[in-house]
């Protein structure tokens, strides 16, 4: 853990190597990152449980804009969701880092190097120049199966945005915001594209028995989210 490394307290955003100038994600001065070892010392990666299996990982204090990660307990053992931006070394291993898009790694590369544990990230995404400084064991490109969790190819918000479903919880990050009346379609990256890959989501959860909704900043249930989702995509 010896390699420079800084984190944007605006947004959470992890920089490798050598200080930039701004944040190459949300764009202020320098003056507002901390070196990665200041946040492990500032900021406690703590858990919230969704239900017996799945806990929300956020920072307390909460580091910026940071997207909450997901950790699941699965038969052959811990795996998350995304990652948290802040590196806590006392955290209890996972086996693999599954990421919905590129726009939050997190402290990805140090959990990785830590635990040894597998970072996935679709192709297309891990081609994006803010992904390339990371570290990715798999660049997978269609739908998969592992460790009881599907993973479904959506697009849209990046490249290579993908949403996992584990048991009855959908795993649907910052692709549409928040839940409720007013959600609305991220609105960074193509919005034709975000929206023409929106009826793949629907697509996927048609039929299934699901009760909650994992978001960036949210857990919602998910028949009202549902409805909200297709009345958004209705607009």
């Amino acid at each position: 853990m010896e390699s420079e490394q800084w984190v944007c307290i605006v947004c959470g955003y992890n920089m490798i190597g050598e200080m930039p100038d701004v944040c190459p994600f949300c764009g202020v001065s320098h003056e507002q990152f901390v070196s990665w070892d200041e946040a492990e010392r500032t900021y406690r990666v703590t858990p919230h449980r969704v239900n017996n299996d799945v806990t929300q990982l956020l920072s307390v204090p909460r580091l910026g804009l940071e997207h909450a990660a997901y950790r699941i307990e699965t038969q052959d053992g811990g795996v998350w969701i995304d990652c948290p931006s802040a590196f806590n070394r006392d955290l209890d291993p996972v086996q693999a880092i599954y990421f919905t898009h590129k726009d939050f790694l997190g402290a990805s590369n140090q959990y990785r190097e830590l635990w040894d544990a597998k970072v996935y990230l679709h192709a297309l995404d891990a081609e994006q120049p803010l992904a390339k400084p990371f570290p990715v064991d798999h660049r997978f490109t269609d739908d998969f199966v592992e460790h009881g969790i599907e993973a479904f190819y959506i697009g849209g918000h990046s490249p290579g945005f993908t949403i996992y479903i584990y048991d009855k919880v959908l795993f649907i990050c910052d692709y549409a915001f928040p839940p409720g009346q007013n959600m609305r379609f991220n609105p960074f990256g193509s919005q034709k594209e975000t929206r023409n890959r929106a009826s793949r989501i629907l697509e996927v959860v048609s039929g299934r028995s699901l009760e909650i909704v994992c978001g960036y900043n949210f857990i919602t249930e998910f028949d009202s989210w549902h409805q909200d989702f297709k009345r958004l995509l209705d607009k």
